[in-house]
């Protein structure tokens, strides 16, 4: 596995390093391009403006050169903003999808796009498992975990690199002042644009799973939803902000609306499971303030290539639909 560093470095030290500021504004070091056009097109054509053949463009994607957000993409189909997007040929070659980016890192913590298929922490029984905490301590020394994202689950997530800051950002997390967005396909046609589900959640609903319910271990768990999408073929994207930070909140609560992920065996039906080689779900939204600094941190990052490609082809048939009925 491999990662890329996004740092606040000396060019000359390391020319291949991006460096990543927030609010979307991209400054390079040496060997990287930029571009700036605000015009929403397919990724692949803002390569090509570039100069890049389509060997070229294959190769540089399947090495981790193109960045979107700071995250590295393979996708050449999406429709972004050209000022999202950084060629970076210099950059050490990873897999994107596969191996975990860093998006920003200083003394106190480390932000980082995990990939699904990664555990947050080491896991009893699975200790040949990668696991995102453990391999910050490799790149930094040293890392203390402060929050998790399930295993299936992709997105941005922080981990804390001393003890102190692993205090700090735990106590912001109790008090609710850590900003977390999910995005999920989900299945069903949501009859309201908008809600909230406020819950206490227990670790065994009566069948074995998580869920909502009451009793001594029973603790609140809020989530507010708001559909971005709706699609024909009996689906939606949805966005979810937490309130609280429970085990498989954003899951369960879907599920119990009547809306389960896409791909989720657990929590989801047969027929919902299926439609998506895993859990539909992707951490896209980070926001704090830095507990050293105060400075807002902000980090909004896109949608995974293996789910944005399933959301195309949810649009697709959505097309198809509505093109069969003109």
């Amino acid at each position: 596995m491999h990662s890329l560093e996004y740092a606040r470095v000396a060019p000359q030290k390391k020319p291949y390093l991006l460096v990543f500021a927030l609010e979307r504004i991209l400054f390079a070091t040496k060997g990287i391009t930029r571009v700036t056009d605000e015009q929403k097109i397919p990724l692949r054509s803002i390569l090509r403006e570039l100069g890049l053949s389509n060997a070229q463009l294959k190769q540089a994607a399947a090495r981790g050169k193109i960045r979107l957000r700071g995250v590295p993409t393979a996708d050449m189909a999406r429709l972004v903003h050209s000022n999202e997007v950084t060629y970076v040929p210099d950059a050490p070659k990873l897999t994107p999808g596969r191996d975990l980016a860093v998006l920003f890192r200083d003394k106190d913590l480390a932000v980082v796009w995990k990939p699904s298929g990664w555990l947050s922490v080491k896991a009893a029984g699975r200790s040949a498992d990668i696991d995102v905490v453990s391999y910050v301590a490799k790149l930094f020394g040293q890392s203390f975990v402060v929050h998790r994202l399930d295993e299936e689950t992709s997105g941005v997530m922080m981990v804390a690199l001393n003890e102190s800051t692993q205090t700090k950002i735990k106590a912001l997390l109790e008090k609710h002042d850590v900003e977390r967005k999910y995005l999920a396909l989900v299945a069903g046609r949501p009859g309201s644009e908008a809600w909230s589900m406020d819950t206490k959640l227990v670790r065994n609903r009566g069948d074995g799973l998580r869920g909502s319910g009451s009793g001594k271990d029973a603790k609140r768990a809020q989530t507010h939803f708001v559909v971005l999408e709706r699609f024909a073929s009996n689906a939606a994207l949805m966005q979810a902000t937490l309130e609280t930070g429970r085990t498989h909140q954003v899951r369960i609560h879907l599920a119990e609306a009547g809306h389960p992920v896409l791909g989720d065996h657990l929590y989801g039906n047969k027929s919902s499971a299926r439609r998506s080689p895993r859990v539909a779900l992707h951490a896209a939204w980070l926001g704090f303030l830095h507990p050293r600094s105060a400075e807002k941190k902000t980090f909004d990052i896109p949608l995974a290539d293996d789910l944005e490609r399933l959301r195309r082809d949810l649009t697709m048939k959505h097309e198809a639909h509505h093109n069969k009925l003109a």
